[in-house]
């Protein structure tokens, strides 16, 4: 793999919880809680998890569409490494053009009132595009790397449909030719029938312009042929983070375990065994002791409750479990 283009480490997010009349902070939500990853040049890195683990917090604080609590944010662009986590806004401003959000709901994604070239066009206009038939014309190209006609270039939203619009947003994220795509939940609003084509395509462009991705999905069947390295969070954590091949053959972390059971199969004939997680996701306002996981853990023991497992290399991933070997063997 090559240079890598974003390296997060321990990235927190907090948010205050306040009460009175005083609104005086009396404890915090930790959404995000000691994220660390990395991402190569070309590279799919897909953040699983189940709804409120965490993941599209860490997407927006990546962008610093909100500024983390803690940690750094590495972005590499030019042969130069900012910190994006302690940069000003207006420090941030030139290097947003280098990264990109495809967003999850193509229908809310969309001003309604924009014409597709206006849509398009607005993130070149706002970088200096001014000739107008120079931006037709990248916008024309634009259409084209993502199979629309160009005859739709002065039509309104409402006129296409959720595919077409989910084809449009990924024009207007690669307009500037980023090397960074945050895709949060890119196809999971889409219907069945249209989420492969709209898979395909990404993988197409990602292999064409040598894009690195980050994809956030809690849908495993589609992670399987999008990404690269999966990482599975849970409570504001990674617990697990390998390749995609060895998560899939062999989870470590029994949270995963839980995850790849409930991919349905396609042979009817095959029998799987269901891991059912019992209990509820804990408050995280206030997370369980030890491992976070513990309460809802057919494995958990004594240590479980009291020690948080770290990170650590176990076969050929990292997994954060007192019992990974066990698991394993």
């Amino acid at each position: 793999m090559s240079a890598t283009v974003l390296e997060v480490q321990d990235l927190a997010k907090y948010f205050p919880i306040r009460k009175g009349f005083l609104r005086r902070q009396v404890g915090a939500v930790r959404a995000v809680d000691g994220v660390s990853f990395a991402i190569s040049r070309g590279e799919t890195l897909a953040l699983v998890g189940e709804s409120g683990c965490g993941k599209t917090t860490v997407s927006r604080c990546i962008l610093r569409a909100m500024a983390p609590s803690a940690g750094a944010i590495r972005f590499t662009v030019d042969g130069r490494t900012h910190d994006l986590a302690a940069l000003p806004r207006r420090a941030i401003r030139p290097l947003r053009r280098h990264m990109q959000m495809v967003f999850q709901d193509p229908y809310a994604s969309l001003n309604p009132r924009m014409v597709v070239a206006d849509l398009i066009g607005e993130p070149l206009l706002l970088n200096g595009w001014n000739d107008r038939e120079a931006r037709r014309r990248r916008i024309a190209e634009l259409l084209d790397l993502v199979q629309l006609p160009v005859s739709y270039m002065d039509r309104y939203p409402h006129a296409f449909s959720g595919g077409q619009r989910q084809r449009i947003g990924i024009a207007r994220a690669l307009a500037l030719n980023p090397s960074l795509i945050v895709a949060d939940e890119p196809v999971s609003a889409l219907d069945v029938s249209v989420q492969a084509q709209i898979v395909n395509l990404i993988l197409d462009l990602q292999d064409r312009l040598k894009l690195s991705l980050l994809f956030v999905a809690h849908d495993l069947s589609v992670v399987k042929h999008v990404a690269d390295r999966v990482a599975v969070m849970y409570l504001g954590r990674i617990v697990e983070m390998a390749g995609t091949a060895a998560l899939y053959a062999r989870p470590l972390h029994p949270y995963t375990r839980s995850l790849l059971s409930a991919v349905p199969h396609p042979d009817p004939r095959t029998r799987q065994k269901r891991v059912v997680l019992q209990g509820s996701v804990p408050d995280a306002a206030h997370p369980p002791p030890g491992c976070h996981f513990h309460p809802r853990c057919a494995h958990a023991t004594e240590r479980c409750r009291t020690e948080a497992p770290a990170l650590r290399s176990v076969g050929a991933g990292v997994v954060a479990c007192h019992h990974a070997e066990e698991l394993a063997g």
